[in-house]
């Protein structure tokens, strides 16, 4: 176990708010991770990435079409997702987060950034702006190296060697969410996925098409989607 920082105000305010909701939600299935990029912690003043939270209700099956004609500005995030086998307690090392992985994916998480993101309450509270989350086949060690691909209609669009570079250490990423959550009276569960946070900047989806994020031996998934009327 290691000492982590106080709770920002900011983010424990917004925090609850998004706790609230999820409360309300029938179907959690998890936790989301997001602006967690240097630059983005730096422009949001935070110390850590923030936190939402994830239904079944909005789990799309890879190859799906949907449209994101009602959304204000469409993004795609490409993301590794961790499936933990045990609980996440707070103040543990990033060693002790990672070891309590059973699993990984690669993930496609679809967001509308339906407001300027300068408030951190307010992202918060608007669950980070999350709309639908897409899930590859589980496999049971993060291969290394890893590497992103992300293509449309076909063609490559964005591409990384180093998926951490944005998202930050991933043991420090889980580590971070547990002890957010935990200081809001809520935790890291045995069961849980959680999404780790765009590994390359997240991509704008008005004009629609055929996506695919394929990560190597971490599998691929893909969607189709409609554009904006």
């Amino acid at each position: 176990m290691t000492s982590h920082p106080p709770l920002d105000p900011r983010i424990r305010r917004g925090t609850e708010r998004m706790l609230a909701a999820r409360a309300a939600a029938p179907d959690p299935i998890g936790w989301k991770a997001g602006f967690g990029a240097p630059a983005s912690l730096a422009a949001l003043e935070i110390d850590r990435p923030l936190v939402g939270f994830l239904t079944r209700s909005r789990l799309l099956p890879s190859g799906t079409s949907a449209s994101v004609s009602s959304w204000t500005k469409p993004m795609l995030e490409a993301e590794v997702c961790a499936h933990l086998a045990s609980d996440v307690g707070p103040g543990w090392t990033p060693a002790e987060a990672l070891a309590a992985v059973g699993g990984w994916s690669v993930a496609i998480e679809l967001a509308d950034l339906s407001f300027a993101p300068t408030d951190v309450e307010a992202i918060l509270a608007s669950n980070i702006y999350h709309r639908h989350v897409i899930l590859g086949p589980v496999v049971p060690a993060l291969p290394s190296p890893l590497s992103f691909s992300v293509t449309k209609d076909g063609s490559e669009v964005a591409t990384t060697s180093d998926p951490e570079a944005l998202t930050g250490d991933l043991g420090f990423v889980l580590a971070s969410t547990a002890d957010t959550l935990a200081a809001c009276g809520a935790g890291l569960r045995a069961g849980d996925v959680v999404i780790t946070g765009s590994v390359i900047p997240p991509l704008a989806l008005e004009d629609g098409g055929a996506w695919s994020v394929a990560a190597g031996a971490l599998d691929a998934v893909s969607l189709r989607l409609l554009p904006l009327a």
